[in-house]
């Protein structure tokens, strides 16, 4: 009786009553509430305990399991190959080759170009000494799939590891019918220079060359030559390659490899041969190579008055003419510096820089200074590379830029030079007051680049954000700069930071490219999950501009949210955009609209949406109309296609008699 009382005694508890049932402004999701547990990892599961087999019958339980594991793996996906491996290597660790087998044999009926898949499948074979299967394995591969390179690599280092050499031999030759590329060749000649086989190695060098008629694989050849000195045969190779290139495309370095032959071979008339012979050939342009080592022999084995009378001083002779009969004639100049910088000493190439760059353009106009400030660069970069003088460049650099006019115009790339140099110097503080000198005398969109470039690499954030700041101040219409900035924010984690920035670059009266940052920030939005935010900002830009685009992309962003009603959502902005284009004079982008409106159905729309999208198609109809010329003439007529869109008729009932007139007219 007491017990019965107890318990009728405990009652239920109140359920407290909602007073708001009004829907919350943020609504959450099951899929929602799912993804922040598995982020969370709310729920762990504990690792599965570890099994251990006593007995046959359990093992062959255990293997019944697994095996179903698998090929519901493979049932679920045939093309993911990479179930296809492991199945195949786990019946590989049971001994159970012949399973293996058959698993990868399956596997190559579903992707026979799997380059994985043949290796691995080798790879068993030979790691399980079954050598003929692995053989037959390669040989479908390179039948398969020729032109893999990989698998030829593999199959004659497998027959040379098993002594094999005929049959690697053979393969190598089977290669070589493909025509492969030129390492292929080389890996050929090694094999057979392994085995001391020269003449072997020579018949392949033959038929490489013809193969891959290149300059460097004919030097090749005969340094194979002369390396196994067979000189007479090197010097063949030479002629032969002079000839089959002839005068058409004679190339510097093949004389310079044949001179330095016939100079190791104390042949020293025979290289002059080949030098002049060159040299009277080729472009001077094309010979600064030939040239150069042409100098250095003479300076070994010649008269070096005679080198210098005959090559550097006619042509000198030849620059200084015409520098003298036009001192801004740049082009001429640096003509002349190449040649002195090749052979003379430092004074002498710092005289005529000076010389060149005292001619400074008579009139302050930027093109006629483009080529001229190449000299100052030039010069700097001597004294730094050549002469490694790093006072005297920073002493070019500092006079150019004080050359330079900045007030009409500047150059950004003088400025960024300079302070690159002192960042190799390792004097940080010079480059960033240079590149803010820069900034103040003449603020360039370059210049502002080049610096933020500099603290980005440096790591100095905030830095950059008062260089953005002051870019922006700049130039408010660079919808680059506006960007990069609010990715600058987004990398460092600021997104209420980089939100604002885009919001300021929108509100700004003028942009180049308004439809880029409009993008932008609409990207930013769906990165960050900000559905809400990114339907409104779509909101805002149709109120702006009603372009088609922007209602198709609206459309395809609440078909992709993947929320409940994304449908419905998209169906009703396709709907929007055509009752607000119908006033819309350019038919084409109306057509459009529909055209993807109609795609959207037939994916995911009902008979009847289908058939409601296809009833507002337009019907396309041939007109003519007056053209007249520029002087206000008549010019005849013109035939155009122009739509007509099912809703405007209705609206429009003369609307046929007037096609019907235009259609009499052009009759």
């Amino acid at each position: 009786m007491a017990a019965s009382t107890a318990a009728g005694k405990q009652r239920i508890p109140k359920v407290a009553k909602v007073k708001n049932k009004a829907p919350a402004e943020v609504q959450i999701t099951a899929e929602q509430l799912l993804r922040e547990a598995k982020e969370r990892e709310l729920e762990l599961l504990p690792p599965p305990p570890q099994q251990k087999i006593t007995d046959e019958e359990e093992l062959n339980d255990y293997k019944l399991r697994k095996r179903k594991t698998f090929e519901d793996n493979i049932r679920k996906n045939r093309t993911v190959i990479s179930n296809w491996i492991k199945y195949a290597q786990w019946e590989e660790s049971l001994k159970e080759i012949q399973r293996a087998r058959s698993i990868y044999e399956r596997a190559l009926d579903v992707d026979y170009r799997n380059i994985t898949l043949w290796l691995k499948y080798a790879e068993m074979e030979m790691k399980n000494r079954q050598v003929n299967h692995a053989r037959n394995i390669w040989d479908r591969a390179i039948t398969t799939l020729p032109r893999v390179n990989q698998f030829w690599y593999k199959y004659t280092y497998m027959e040379e590891m098993l002594g094999n050499i005929a049959g690697a031999r053979q393969v190598f030759e089977r290669w070589m019918e493909w025509q492969p590329e030129e390492q292929a060749w080389h890996s050929y000649i090694n094999f057979e220079l392994r085995y001391k086989e020269v003449d072997r190695a020579r018949t392949i060098y033959e038929r490489f060359v013809l193969v891959h008629p290149d300059v460097k694989n004919w030097i090749k050849y005969a340094r194979f030559e002369e390396k196994h000195g067979y000189f007479a045969h090197a010097r063949k190779v030479y002629e032969r390659a002079v000839e089959f290139f002839g005068d058409e495309h004679m190339d510097e370095h093949l004389y310079v490899a044949f001179a330095k032959f016939e100079e190791n071979q104390k042949e020293f008339e025979r290289v002059r041969v080949i030098y002049k012979y060159a040299l009277d050939r080729i472009s001077k342009q094309e010979a600064q190579e030939l040239f150069k080592n042409y100098t250095i022999f003479e300076k070994k084995f010649g008269d070096r008055r005679g080198i210098e009378d005959i090559i550097v001083s006619k042509r000198r002779f030849q620059y200084e003419e015409e520098v003298k009969a036009n001192p801004h004639n740049y082009d001429a100049w640096f003509d002349y510096l190449r040649l002195v910088e090749s052979d003379a000493e430092a004074e002498t190439v710092r005289e005529v820089y000076e010389r060149a760059i005292a001619n400074v353009p008579p009139i302050q106009e930027k093109r006629h200074w483009k080529r001229y400030i190449y000299l100052w660069v030039n010069y700097a970069l001597y004294e730094e590379l050549e002469a490694k003088d790093p006072e005297r460049t920073r002493q070019v650099y500092q006079a150019s830029l004080e050359l330079i006019p900045h007030k009409k115009f500047t150059f950004a790339k003088m400025w960024l030079l300079y302070a690159q140099f002192e960042i190799r110097q390792k004097n940080l503080p010079f480059a960033r007051r240079a590149l803010g000198t820069s900034i103040g005398k003449c603020p360039k969109n370059k210049l502002f680049k080049g610096y933020i470039e500099l603290e980005l690499q440096l790591r100095e954030f905030d830095r950059c954000r008062k260089l953005y700041e002051k870019f922006l101040e700049f130039g408010p219409e660079n919808c680059t700069s506006w960007i990069k900035f609010a990715e600058l924010e987004t990398i460092l984690g600021d997104i209420e930071r980089a939100r604002a920035i885009y919001e300021l670059a929108i509100s700004q009266p003028r942009l180049d490219m308004p439809e880029v940052l409009w993008k932008s920030y609409i990207d930013f939005e769906i990165e960050q999950e900000e559905t809400e935010r990114t339907r409104n900002l779509y909101r805002r830009l149709l109120q702006r501009t009603q372009h088609v685009k922007v209602w198709i992309s609206f459309a395809q962003f609440e078909l992709s949210s993947g929320k409940e009603g994304s449908l419905a959502k998209c169906r009703q902005i396709y709907e929007e955009a055509n009752k607000t284009m119908r006033n819309c004079e350019e038919k084409e982008e109306r057509l459009m609209l529909l055209e993807s409106w109609r795609s959207f159905e037939d994916e995911f729309g009902t008979v009847s949406d289908k058939e409601r999208v296809d009833k507002l198609m337009p019907e396309k109809v041939k007109k003519r109309r007056k053209v007249q010329a520029d002087d206000g003439s008549d010019a005849g007529w013109e035939e155009y296609y122009d739509y007509i869109f099912p809703e405007d008729a209705a609206n429009q009932p003369n609307l046929k008699l007037l096609a019907l007139r235009s259609v009499l007219l052009f009759l």
